[in-house]
């Protein structure tokens, strides 16, 4: 089937009006700004195994901080993704990369 002119020049519109449309969303509104960087949540430490605390957490993936000092039971805010910035001087680590 052989497509006529004006078939081909809105084939060539609707092509350029996509592609403008995908190249603009990504610009001006990224993916990645629907993914959050950090979680903060409140933790229960649920053991202190030689200065590594075990943390229970909301979405139920097994987390640890290291150089831990606080004690069973303990909550305490938490930043998911970066060093944490708790009232203990660990870090945060994930033990499920992703």
């Amino acid at each position: 089937m052989e497509l006529s002119s004006s078939q081909k020049t809105s084939l060539v519109f609707v092509g350029v009006f996509l592609s403008a449309g995908i190249v603009l969303s990504t610009l001006l509104f990224p993916f990645w700004n629907l993914i959050r960087e950090d979680v903060f949540e409140e933790a229960t430490i649920l053991a202190n195994d030689g200065g590594i605390c075990y943390v229970e957490t909301a979405d139920m993936v097994p987390k640890t901080i290291e150089n831990c000092t606080l004690k069973s039971g303990d909550v305490a805010p938490q930043i998911w993704g970066r060093p944490c910035m708790g009232n203990h001087s660990g870090t945060m680590t994930d033990d499920l990369i992703f």
